[in-house]
């Protein structure tokens, strides 16, 4: 017979690859180790997309890829499964028809086909075609498989190279022991369509999906590139903003998405940065110029009593120098602890009764004023003993300068919060200073007269603290004396 039957019902192999031995990289990573002689980051780095519109790009093409890696390989199998279940089907349908068709008669001539299947074949036991349809007249068997042991039925695949049985078949079989030709073989084949036999599905497949990969990435870097023009618009407009620009600010796109949110914030930092600068320079100018008024007066007396050592009185000089070391030596001191505040060093804590921290400073303290107090025992809150002991005393120094004759200091405890206050007969604080006492080295006009000595950051140092508690302190004036009073609030322990 011609032709030759290349596959049958199912092959399996396996290969093996000679790949690199692994131990000659892992000889290489000791070498680098050993001599050591770092890898490149600079060249890993590079091989990596570095700004977010390649990543994204590149993320989102990777994720495309698996997907339609996947889809194109479950297609194909779904594909060629239902194919060749249809292909099965009708065939084994042929093949049953034949064999009813045989029950109690033969054929007269070729077998006739059955819905459409032309390839039909009956074989006897020993292997002769008894009967088959007109394209195979002429030809052996389609195929020398038969049934296992207790099964009557086969399905397979065969290829031939002979003209009627050019190509790939599907090929169903029966046996059949009781038919008009006796103990017989009834085969049926069709031919596969070449969805099954090559792999031009594949190829549509997979050119389907390079373009659906290439659309992907350029309408993910189109669409990346547009969503982040404003975030370039607005990290251009940071980089030329310099120490001299610090009014300027970032246009905020009309979008109302997180990129407006973004320019939003920037131009908070920018209003924070402006104010922390002129507050910054504000804060050098007055500590240049408190620093400057006893540097001054301690460089004329040390002058004047060089010029003329036997005209003056020199222990009256000195003791004037060191009433100007002494007031350098407290503006040192406040500007030292404002910085420890501002870094926000952590310093010890523990359980203070304000009551009793009041009667100690005020029982410790020597003033010409009549210093009177309403303590409400068991105040207590957490924090720093000195630092609050610091606090009290910079509100009664300043009580001190400007009452009349009469202080006032109270403790209580009012919705859950220790509020301890410094009242005095003195004239008040007008309501728009009110603020304005609490900045550094601000001093009013009735301050300056009463005080020439005076730094102004008692005060700062008191709020300082306050907030550095959780708490806060405020002016406001006095219902019981007339002048001034402060408020200090702060959480009950």
């Amino acid at each position: 017979m011609p032709g030759t039957e290349v596959t049958s019902t199912s092959t399996a192999a396996g290969d093996r690859g000679d790949g690199a031995d692994p131990r000659q990289g892992e000889g290489l990573r000791v070498h680098e180790a050993q001599s050591g002689v770092p890898a490149d980051p600079e060249r890993s780095h590079a091989r990596r997309p570095r700004s977010i519109r390649s990543r994204v790009t590149a993320g989102a093409v990777l994720v495309t890829g698996i997907v339609l890696v996947l889809a194109i390989t479950a297609v194909s199998l779904v594909t060629r499964d239902a194919l060749q279940r249809d292909l099965s089907d009708r065939t084994d349908a042929a093949a049953r028809h034949v064999i009813e068709e045989i029950g109690d008669r033969r054929y007269v001539g070729p077998i006739p086909a059955q819905s459409g299947i032309t390839r039909l074949q009956i074989v006897d036991k020993d292997g002769d075609v008894a009967a088959a349809s007109a394209p195979l007249a002429g030809y052996g068997p389609i195929t020398e498989l038969r049934p296992e042991p207790g099964d009557f039925r086969v399905d397979t695949t065969v290829c031939r190279s002979a003209e009627a049985l050019a190509g790939c078949l599907t090929v169903v079989g029966y046996h059949e022991a009781n038919s008009a030709y006796g103990d017989v073989m009834v085969y049926a084949a069709t031919q596969q369509p070449a969805l099954l036999t090559g792999h031009m599905m594949e190829l549509v497949l997979v050119v389907l999906g390079l373009v659906i990969l290439a659309a992907t990435g350029w309408v993910t870097w189109w669409a990346v590139g547009r969503t982040l023009r404003p975030v370039e618009t607005v990290r251009a407009e940071l980089d030329r903003l310099t120490a001299s620009d610090l009014h300027l600010r970032i246009t905020v796109p009309d979008s109302g998405d997180e990129i407006a949110d973004l320019a939003r914030t920037a131009n908070a930092t920018l209003d924070r940065l402006e104010s922390a600068m002129a507050r910054q320079a504000r804060f050098v100018s007055d500590a240049s110029h408190e620093l400057r008024n006893p540097i001054a007066g301690l460089r004329v007396r040390l002058e004047v009593e060089l010029a003329d050592p036997e005209g003056g009185d020199a222990v009256e000089v000195l003791r004037a120098a060191l009433g100007d070391a002494e007031r350098l030596e407290g503006i040192v001191n406040d500007l030292l602890e404002l910085a420890r505040l501002d870094a926000d060093v952590t310093t010890a804590r523990e359980s203070v009764d304000l009551a009793e921290l009041v009667e100690r400073e005020v029982r410790g303290r020597v003033t010409a004023k009549e210093v009177t107090t309403e303590l409400t025992p068991g105040v207590v809150v957490e924090g720093n003993r000195m630092r609050l002991a610091r606090l009290l005393v910079n509100l009664l120094a300043n009580a001190e300068r400007h009452a009349r004759d009469r202080i006032l200091v109270t403790v209580g405890a009012e919705d859950g919060q220790a509020v301890l206050r410094v009242h005095d007969d003195g004239h008040g604080i007008a309501p728009e200073d009110r603020e304005q006492i609490f900045e550094r080295f601000t001093r009013l006009g009735e301050s300056r007269r009463r005080d020439p000595g005076g730094s102004g950051l008692g005060l700062a140092i008191a709020r300082e603290v306050a907030l550095a508690h959780g708490g806060t302190i405020d002016a406001g004036e006095s219902p019981e004396l007339g002048g001034a009073v402060f408020t200090l609030r702060l959480p009950c322990a």
